[in-house]
């Protein structure tokens, strides 16, 4: 299993639009981009070509024009992304994490509310998600596999 790289800042802006809008051509994700900073057509057709070449997304080109999807959800990507940051930044120390966001940005009583929920749950129900999680990873790499296969084959 290759695991799946790390996105850039650029990669996570088109990653985002994939996520909200479901799959998208290079024209709706340009227009989507442009709202928030001027970005041409051209940049956004060769971002999401290099991430095709990354395996970030997938290009359906059975149509003229190329639609493009997320290969991984955003939750997935979401936790790769914080694992690796709590295994360079806090030494694999997932409180220490959760330490700094709380210092750093406060959190709304709705938050700490699912915050103190997760802790007084996360005894009975770590068990339950990682079995859920393992799962999960196993049917995302057998996709992954299956896509693999595919393109190889054209």
């Amino acid at each position: 299993m290759t695991k799946t790289p790390r996105p850039t800042d650029a990669e996570l802006a088109i990653l985002r639009v994939l996520w909200d809008r479901g799959a998208s051509t290079v024209r709706q994700v340009h227009e989507v981009l442009g709202r928030e900073r001027p970005t041409a057509y051209t940049t956004a057709l060769k971002m999401l070509q290099i991430m095709t070449g990354k395996g970030l997304v997938r290009r359906d080109d059975t149509d003229r024009t190329h639609v493009y999807q997320a290969r991984q959800t955003q939750e997935h990507t979401q936790r790769q992304l914080v694992r690796d940051l709590v295994d360079r930044a806090f030494a694999g120390s997932a409180s220490q994490l959760v330490l700094q966001a709380l210092a750093t940005r406060r959190a709304s009583p709705e938050e700490l509310g699912e915050i103190r929920k997760l802790i007084e749950n996360g005894r009975d129900s770590r068990h339950h998600r990682d079995g859920q999680n393992r799962e999960r990873a196993n049917n995302e790499d057998r996709g992954r596999e299956n896509d693999e296969a595919r393109d190889d084959r054209e």
